[in-house]
């Protein structure tokens, strides 16, 4: 599909996909356009020509590189990030697109709080007596989560959101056990392994890319 943009034949990519919103992008001289399944091509047009401007601007904030930047872990999968300048984060195949760091940070603090609150729900119902207590977030250097039975709550590593879930549910488990036991001793882990068996390789794990 070619446009004409203030003047010039604008070679235009169109990606359908099961969304509301309509975004724009420049790979190298090619104007990308994800958009809703069923925008016909002269709704698109329509819409080009109307933010001509904004879409001239834009090409001439947009490095020739394809915009790829970096490489991340999102739930223990890697991903090319992009900025694009405009985009709302998404993801796209083995690509995460978004408008710039700041609104990609947002996103995954946002992933953050629905993924965490989702798999303590999930996994605190097997546990008795559990005393009342809330979840916090935050980035931490040194610890992948903390139990504070003084403040009643447990603090997770806002990092495990690269980590695969079930690295996730080990950590959240393993400051859940410490409700019972507020230490490292033989019956703590013994009550660790009655829900994650596998907690010796999953501290490997988790030590291993510490040191990445």
């Amino acid at each position: 599909m070619y446009v004409n943009l203030n003047g010039f034949s604008t070679n235009v990519i169109v990606k359908r996909k099961a969304i509301k919103n309509i975004y724009f992008k420049w790979e190298n001289d090619d104007l990308v356009v994800t958009c809703n399944t069923y925008l016909s091509h002269a709704e698109i047009e329509k819409l080009i020509k109307k933010n001509s401007k904004s879409l001239q601007n834009l090409k001439k904030r947009t490095p020739k590189s394809d915009l790829k930047s970096n490489e991340m872990y999102f739930l223990g999968e890697k991903y090319v990030v992009e900025y694009d300048g405009v985009s709302r984060t998404y993801i796209d195949g083995n690509k995460i697109i978004s408008k710039n760091e700041a609104e990609l940070q947002k996103f995954l603090n946002y992933q953050c709080t629905v993924i965490f609150n989702s798999r303590l729900e999930r996994l605190k119902v097997q546990f008795k007596d559990l005393p009342n207590f809330s979840l916090r977030i935050r980035h931490m250097t040194t610890r992948w989560g903390v139990c504070n039975t003084k403040s009643m709550t447990i603090t997770l590593n806002s990092e495990l959101i690269k980590k695969d879930v079930s690295l996730i549910d080990y950590v959240i488990i393993h400051e859940l056990c410490h409700f019972k036991h507020m230490n490292h001793s033989s019956e703590f882990w013994s009550e660790v392994e009655k829900y994650y068996p596998y907690h010796k390789l999953a501290r490997k794990m988790l030590k291993e890319s510490q040191n990445d």
